[in-house]
């Protein structure tokens, strides 16, 4: 599985309704950008031999990602529902995140609700200074 991070316009990722990116402005983006590139696909070995292999029109690689092309790092993004996702996105990630969160009116959402800022770094809460806490769904688990 794993902990998804969004770049988001809605209030929360997981809202049906609300502000949605539009795939054509990521498009735009991505072209824009000279560290992204459009593939449309993301692929991973398997223990097996085999190669597990996605198709997307939106996926892009972060292609300045300090660990894109060793031990097969990549950094992923996915357009889904209004979002990009990327899973398990590490600080450097995180704050690339940030920078493309920025032309799109967007903000850095991770799964648990929590926000991040141009640092990589969970933004507190505005009353109480700490995270938010986990979203309803999440806590009988």
């Amino acid at each position: 599985m794993g902990y998804d991070v969004h770049i988001t316009r809605r209030e929360n990722w997981f809202e049906e309704a609300g502000p949605e990116i539009e795939l054509s402005e990521w498009l735009k983006l991505v072209e824009s950008d000279s560290e992204m590139r459009l593939d449309g696909y993301a692929e991973a070995p398997l223990k097996d031999g085999d190669v597990l292999r996605v198709e997307e029109s939106g996926l892009s690689t972060w292609t300045a990602y300090s660990r894109h092309g060793r031990d097969q790092g990549k950094a992923w993004f996915s357009f889904s529902s209004g979002n990009i996702i990327v899973k398990n996105p590490d600080p450097e990630i995180l704050r690339k995140m940030w920078q493309l969160s920025k032309p799109l009116s967007a903000r850095v959402q991770g799964d648990d609700g929590e926000l991040y800022d141009q640092d990589g770094e969970v933004v507190p809460h505005k009353e109480t200074g700490h995270p938010p806490s986990k979203p309803w769904w999440k806590r009988w688990s």
